[in-house]
């Protein structure tokens, strides 16, 4: 890769995310593939980079969808007006959404999805006369979007400083990883203390993804953690909150991730793969239930999202739903999903660096160790998960790392999230180049760990 088809800190307007790092140029992409500005050819397997583009580059019928929704009405305020694409999208998501979900508010993404969850949750209690209830209790391992209130539901230090100034005081319990609490307990009893702690008269709503992304990718609760959270929150009368931004609209192999926990839960979030990566859109679900709380009260439920419910956007969305049902793509996941997994395991199953294979559907992830001893959390100045996605570069696959080691729960770890309309020639294409990764990052470790043994 040339100079030319990077762009470094020096050399561009923009303020980017990393300072020192160099970004490749990508001028064009098609199915799961891109390519930059010198002609260099990527591989994605994480949908664009951050588990959106689930359909692939360049699908005409979303690109006719949008222009022709564009030449009728882009643009309306939602608080003034609605549209045809709005109702009919709200319609079809609460026929696709687990059982009694039967109101949807839009709006531009993730963030804004959990931020509106976070606020019904509290105007719930609130329109019921149970002001006192406020906190939320979530993973501590988790990442909910950016924003301030956002970033309060993460229990994860590196994440909240130097904004924990910023942030509202809520409660975290420890992931239930094989690594502390394989059986759920462990966690159960941590809820039962933060509630104990709270006082449960406090506690709007759990909030947690039910499977991880890019904090823990792609873990999941033992069912013995979900059908305990239901018990108690019968019990204390706090709502579940799923944060589905990442594994909602089929990356998990069924509409809703929620469809396949023993949990019924009161309030889901929508963002990435609504909109598939052709315009930003997202959507809070809730049961009839959680709505007639504010039906029967102040019956307002005062956001302003600009672009939340716009024409185009829900016209969009409803292109990617029609081209996902018509193609079996949700199905296709589900099929292919336990396969594609159990060739990654394959791959990997040679290397003393990685732990463990997980996920479901096409959420798939690595979880790194020390291969001295195949538990330990890696040396972070190893900087293991940096070379992995930059050896993954050099290799033209695409792939998301993370090393969240000094918050304490977790270490090195890679998520793979490829596109739902990945051939099965590319999928094990992407499973051969991240087996190359790892045993090239694996030998590299060895090396420097061997190294720092003999000074």
């Amino acid at each position: 890769m040339s100079n030319h088809a990077l762009v470094t800190t020096d050399r561009t307007n923009v303020f980017p995310r990393e300072l020192d790092r160099a970004y490749p140029l990508i001028v064009s992409a098609r199915g799961v593939r891109l390519w930059d500005s010198d002609g260099n050819e990527y591989l994605d397997a994480i949908s664009g980079g951050a588990m959106v583009t689930s359909l692939g580059h360049g699908v005409s019928e979303i690109v006719q969808a949008a222009a022709d929704q564009a030449r009728d009405v882009s643009y309306l305020y939602s608080q003034q007006f609605t549209s045809p694409p709005q109702e009919e999208l709200a319609t079809v998501l609460s026929e696709l959404a687990p059982a009694g979900f039967s109101r949807v508010h839009f709006v531009s993404g993730g963030s804004e999805a959990n931020e509106t969850a976070l606020r019904l949750a509290r105007s719930y209690h609130f329109e019921r006369g149970d002001s006192e209830r406020w906190r939320v209790i979530s993973p501590a391992q988790a990442y909910h979007g950016p924003t301030v209130a956002t970033l309060s539901l993460t229990g994860r230090p590196s994440l909240q400083r130097p904004f924990d100034p910023y942030a509202a005081e809520h409660l975290h319990i420890p992931p239930s990883t094989w690594r502390f609490d394989p059986s759920g307990e462990a966690a159960l009893t941590a809820l039962d203390d933060v509630l104990e702690q709270a006082g449960p008269e406090t506690v709007s709503a759990f909030f947690c993804e039910p499977v991880s992304a890019a904090a823990l990718p792609a873990y999941s609760p033992p069912d013995a953690f979900w059908r305990g959270l239901d018990e108690r929150r019968r019990e204390h009368g706090f709502l579940v909150c799923l944060d589905e931004v990442v594994t909602g609209v089929g990356r998990t192999g069924t509409w809703f991730a929620a469809q396949q926990l023993p949990l019924e839960p009161d309030v889901i979030t929508i963002a990435k793969g609504l909109g598939a990566g052709y315009v930003p859109v997202g959507a809070m679900l809730c049961s009839e239930a959680i709505f007639e709380s504010v039906a029967h009260g102040s019956r307002a439920f005062e956001l302003g999202h600009t672009w939340g419910g716009a024409p185009l956007q829900c016209a969009v969305g409803l292109a990617v739903i029609d081209y996902l049902r018509e193609h079996d793509l949700v199905g296709r996941v589900a099929r292919r999903g336990p396969q594609l997994r159990t060739e990654l395991e394959t791959a990997l199953a040679a290397s003393e660096l990685v732990r463990e294979v997980r996920g479901r559907g096409f959420l798939l992830g690595i979880d790194y160790v020390d291969p001295r001893d195949g538990e330990s959390f890696l040396d972070p100045g190893l900087g293991v998960a940096r070379r992995i996605d930059m050896e993954a570069l050099e290799r033209g696959l695409l792939v998301y790392s993370t090393q969240p080691t000094s918050d304490g729960y977790a270490g090195d770890q890679t998520l793979l999230a490829p596109a739902f309309v990945s051939t099965d020639a590319e999928l094990a294409e992407m499973v051969e180049r991240m087996a190359e990764v790892v045993l090239t990052v694996e030998r590299q470790v060895k090396d420097k760990i061997a190294a720092a043994a003999t000074r």
